[in-house]
């Protein structure tokens, strides 16, 4: 998709796919598996038990192959997580800018959005979660909060304070978190990934987590769906069918990247941190204009480009006129208007022509 939605003319820096090679031990997984035949249903917890031993290592978080469940992907399995707690014209809080998906999903479920934003630092603004938690639970009405962490498309990477102050106002107020750590193995030097069900007070939560962002396995569908230790009961409720769009090869691709992907991901984390480095250099030498926080985590850079005057769609710009396609600030929602989003997990030479392609567009523009 990253590289056929547009003419050959357009440098591609949106949609969150990565300019790698796959990692070894997953392009030999999947080889022996066609070679075999292994191409059916999947069964039994190798994913669970995958993931277990990654969390442990990476991040020292135990996780129960039985309080696990097997989904589609990350947002599929949000979807039946959130079925799970909430029923239809209840609300979900989110804290915009946020990955589109989550105003998407949630209003095709019938549920209702109710918006936290973030603060001017991008980071969690907890008395605004509060008024929404309030809000949401108005009149005794059960309410769900999707949590996105890391923050798509921020790149905040929460602290172990911040998340526990959530729990706090999550269990004052009867909300139950959904978190989305799709992009947990992506945090970069300098911060550590929190799951949140890890955090005190939080064992009434839910994460769901995938190897598909780290290790670029979007095009091979599976994820899991974790449950605290007070929510396994909740979970063991998702019907079993809810996980049948998950695929086979993607369960083995996900549990080869996680039992032995380790290193391969090292180099990838390295690699991005050079990227983030550059690409700051970079704005500050040919785009001064663009406001820029480097991200914590993910390869995703959230560009404020209000001072260049090209009004609420940057993007449209950017691409019109530098043949350079970036996501759209406005469709992550309140907050959105002046930005853009852009991938940086390409190569250099590509990072240096982009940032080249969108300072002529100014001067193009002017």
């Amino acid at each position: 998709m990253k590289w056929r939605t547009h003419p050959e003319d357009v440098l591609p820096l949106w949609v969150a796919e990565m300019d790698v090679r796959p990692a070894e031990p997953v392009a030999r997984a999947l080889t022996e598996a066609v070679a075999l035949g292994d191409t059916g249903y999947p069964v039994g917890t190798v994913y669970a038990d995958a993931l277990a031993g990654f969390a442990a290592r990476r991040w020292g978080w135990r996780i129960r192959a039985d309080h696990t469940a097997l989904v589609p992907d990350v947002m599929l399995g949000a979807v039946e997580v959130l079925k799970l707690v909430t029923g239809p014209g209840d609300a979900v809080v989110v804290n915009p800018p946020v990955y589109p998906p989550f105003h998407a999903f949630v209003t095709h479920m019938d549920r209702r959005i109710a918006e936290a934003p973030l603060g001017a630092d991008h980071r969690l603004d907890l008395r605004a979660l509060e008024s929404a938690f309030a809000r949401a639970t108005g009149g005794g009405r059960p309410a769900a909060y999707l949590l996105c962490n890391p923050h798509n498309p921020t790149g905040t990477v929460h602290t172990r304070a911040e998340l526990e102050r959530v729990a706090e106002l999550a269990g004052a107020y009867g909300v139950r978190v959904v978190s989305d750590e799709i992009h947990a193995p992506l945090v970069l030097p300098g911060a550590d990934h929190v799951p949140y069900p890890s955090v005190r007070g939080a064992g009434d939560a839910f994460a769901l987590l995938s190897a598909s962002k780290a290790w670029n396995l979007a095009g091979l569908k599976a994820a899991l769906a974790v449950a605290g230790p007070e929510a396994a009961e909740d979970l063991a409720r998702m019907p079993e069918e809810a996980g049948h769009g998950a695929s086979h090869l993607g369960v083995i691709a996900h549990s080869a990247a996680l039992r032995e992907g380790g290193d391969w991901l090292d180099a990838l984390l390295a690699g991005l941190d050079e990227n983030r480095r550059l690409l700051a250099d970079l704005l500050a030498r040919r785009l001064p204009g663009v406001r820029h926080r480097p991200p914590q985590g993910t390869y995703l850079a959230w560009l404020d480009c209000r001072a260049l005057g090209l009004g609420d769609d940057p993007a449209a710009v950017f691409l019109e006129r530098g043949r350079v396609a970036l996501s759209s600030g406005p469709d992550f929602g309140t907050g959105g208007a002046g930005h853009v989003r852009l991938n940086l997990a390409a190569s250099p030479e590509v990072l240096i022509e982009a940032v080249r392609r969108m300072a002529a567009a100014l001067r193009h523009r002017l």
